[in-house]
């Protein structure tokens, strides 16, 4: 995901803006893995392979978010890790 996109990227919540945005693996201005949260409504969509996944709830994947928690939970907020999904850990 090129940084540029937190510029028009708003939470399909609650339609939130700005986000704030959390880089774990990044080069230049594309993350390549990371996070991107909504404080308003304390929820968090990953960015898994440079694509942002910022879906509702009832279309998001428990087990994927799950995954990517558990894989970089020392890398992210706790804010993000114990908070940002339906499911927490």
């Amino acid at each position: 995901m090129n940084k540029k996109m937190m510029e028009i990227l708003a939470c399909p919540i609650d339609k939130h803006f700005p986000l704030d945005i959390f880089e774990v693996l990044s080069k230049e201005d594309v993350i390549s893995e990371g996070a991107i949260f909504c404080s308003k409504c304390s929820r968090f969509y990953p960015i898994i392979d440079e694509i942002p996944i910022m879906l509702p709830d009832e279309l998001r994947d428990k087990n994927q978010e799950m995954e990517f928690l558990k894989k970089y939970k020392d890398k992210l907020p706790e804010k993000i890790v114990s908070k940002g999904t339906p499911w927490h850990l």
